[in-house]
């Protein structure tokens, strides 16, 4: 099936200006040109699934760009592209796992502030020792602020 890139932006959910960014930095390789006018297959909307994939995982347009240069290669690079994607899936692991810690820190310091809230002062939760938090926000501190102190 042939599509627009008004077609392929409401497909996608990306602005018209992103798919020619992506067409302009070489992500698009082999997108059918008539008078000028793109036209896209469904061999093109995959590509754009696993370019915002990719960027959506941090990934650089130009680390994009490399791999879109090794699927141009064919089969003599499917070695290099799977080692690519398991080099991408430890690194989004990996902020996963940071995203992680934030959200506990965020949760303990909520607590904090609403303790602080309700006693109308800081002083009392600033000074609070550990064992006197309630189980969860202690699991919680403990988590967050253990790197600091090793």
């Amino acid at each position: 099936m042939e599509y627009t890139i008004g077609q392929v932006a409401k497909l996608t959910g990306l602005s018209i200006s992103t798919i020619r960014y992506y067409d302009k930095e070489g992500l698009l390789n082999g997108i059918n040109r008539k008078s000028g006018i793109r036209s896209f297959n469904d061999k093109d909307l995959n590509t754009i699934r696993v370019i915002e994939c990719l960027k959506n995982s941090g990934m650089l347009i130009k680390e994009i760009r490399d791999f879109m240069k090794l699927c141009e290669e064919g089969d003599s690079s499917l070695n290099e592209r799977y080692n690519f994607f398991l080099d991408q899936e430890k690194k989004v692991q990996d902020q996963i796992k940071s995203l992680n810690q934030t959200v506990k820190l965020i949760k303990f310091k909520q607590w904090y502030y609403l303790k602080a809230i309700s006693d109308n002062t800081e002083s009392i939760v600033k000074n609070m020792s550990i064992d006197d938090m309630p189980d969860d926000i202690k699991e919680l501190y403990l988590e967050t602020h253990n790197d600091y102190k090793n």
